[in-house]
Order: structure tokens, then sequence, then C-alpha cells
């Protein structure tokens, strides 16, 4: 029945039907299946091949949750987080992130620590956040590598750390985190963990400019500017500050528009 539902589902040997998908997966969480109860309990969540029901999506996670299913247990601990077919309870939600990140769901690693770092559904504990930062990290999770860059930036967990700070930076920025991109920058800038080095810098900002972000679109400016990292261009300091004013403006007007709706 699993595999018949795998099937429809993903058009192989054929024709792709949603419908069919639901029904047979159905078919076979109703007789104890555990990936097919958590292919159940997505398509409720996203309204494949049924219409769209958290309740019931959160029922069918819970039920994989508890047969040791570990992409459910992050799914039904999100559930708990957004109150997505329940009621939002976070230490609930903490209690599902540390099962799943207990069975290395790196993204429930990230999770638990940051349940760790804002004292969500459990104690404020910043030593275990960083343990499960290093832990997701580890794993080549780019949230959880700027985050850690973070702790060790500012001693949050751990001994301040600027060598290291500066190493999650790099690994994060090479994996396109614009916020890594951004500080590492300013790391090369103001040669903290590394030594100064301008044209690094300017190489950053650039990527992060490229990617919008404003603060570094001023940045890029500035070095164009005053010659730092890069040759003296006056129309392209001039380019890149009109283009942060004006992205500045439009994220402002946005912000208004939002709080007016």
């Amino acid at each position: 029945m699993f595999n018949l539902a795998i099937c429809y589902y993903y058009g192989e040997g054929t024709e792709k039907n949603l419908e069919k998908a639901f029904y047979w997966y159905q078919k076979a969480a109703e007789n104890g299946h555990t990936n097919a109860m958590f292919d159940l309990a997505y398509c409720y969540y996203y309204g494949e091949g049924t219409e769209k029901n958290l309740e019931k999506s959160f029922y069918w996670y819970q039920k994989a949750a508890e047969k040791d299913h570990i992409g459910a247990m992050s799914d039904l601990a999100n559930s708990y987080y957004y109150g997505k077919g329940i009621e939002k309870n976070l230490e609930k939600s903490f209690y599902w992130y540390q099962k799943a990140a207990e069975k290395d769901h790196i993204g429930a690693m990230l999770n638990l620590a940051s349940g760790y770092s804002n004292g969500e559904g459990t104690e404020k504990n910043l030593e275990k956040a960083i343990y499960w930062y290093q832990k997701a990290a580890a794993n080549d999770h780019i949230d959880a590598m700027f985050n850690l860059a973070n702790c060790y930036y500012n001693g949050e967990g751990t001994e301040k750390n600027l060598e290291k700070a500066f190493y999650w930076y790099q690994k994060a920025a090479e994996k396109d985190h614009i916020y890594a991109i951004f500080n590492l920058a300013a790391c090369y800038r103001n040669g903290e963990g590394t030594e100064k080095n301008l044209e690094k810098a300017f190489h950053w900002y650039q990527k992060a400019a490229e990617k919008s972000h404003i603060d570094a679109m001023f940045n890029l400016a500035a070095c164009y500017r005053n010659g730092e990292g890069t040759e003296r261009n006056l129309e392209r300091a001039f380019y890149w500050n009109q283009t942060a004013v004006k992205s500045n403006k439009m994220n402002s007007k946005n912000e208004v528009e939002f709080c007016n709706e």
C-alpha cells in the first residue's frame, strides 16, 4: 500500500495522482505503517490530494513521532511551537525537538539550541545552546554556523573567541548566508579574528550588497568613495549609496504598509 502511494505521489510507473497517493497513504497509515503516517500528515498539512487540515496533520505527526519517526518528531515540535493544529505549547515543542535532536535530526538540533538560547520551553542555558549549535554546525547547518559564530563573537555560552567566530562566519558565508557574508567582511575590515585585509573586506561587502544587504551597500559605497580595498570610484560609490537609500526607503514603506493593513 505504501509503495503504491509512493508511485502515485511521484508518478513512478504511472501518472502522478495526489488523490490516489493520499488514499493509499491513509490505508497504509491506518494499518500502522510509520512512514505512511508521516507522509499522510504531510498531505494534510499542505493540502496534497486532500483538503488542508492542520488538526489531522497534527494527529498523524503525533502518531508517527510516537513510533520513533525522527522527521515526525521535528514536525510535531514545529506544530506545538507555532500552534498549528494544536494549541501552542513551548514545553512540548522543546520536548520533541530534544527527542529529534538526540536522534541526529539536524534542523531539530538548531531549534533545540534556539530553545536553550531564548529560554523557550525550558530554562535559558547558553552552554547547552552552544553545544547544540556546534552539533548542527558540524553537520553543515548554515544558520547554526552563523549562530555559533555569533556566540563566539559575543562570548555567549563560551569564552569570546574572535578566531573561531571568524572561522564559522567564513563557513556560513561560503554557503551564501547573507548575514555571515556581511559579518565576514566586517572581520576583514577591522582585523577581527584574522589579519586586516581591505581587499577581502571589499569582496565580501560586494557579495552581500549584491544580495540586497542594505548595510553592505552603504559600506561598499564607502569602500569606493575612500578607495578601501579597491580603486577609488565616485560613480560606483554614488550608485551603491543611492541603491542603499532606495532599498531602505522601500523597506520602510513596506513596514508602514504592513502596520496599516
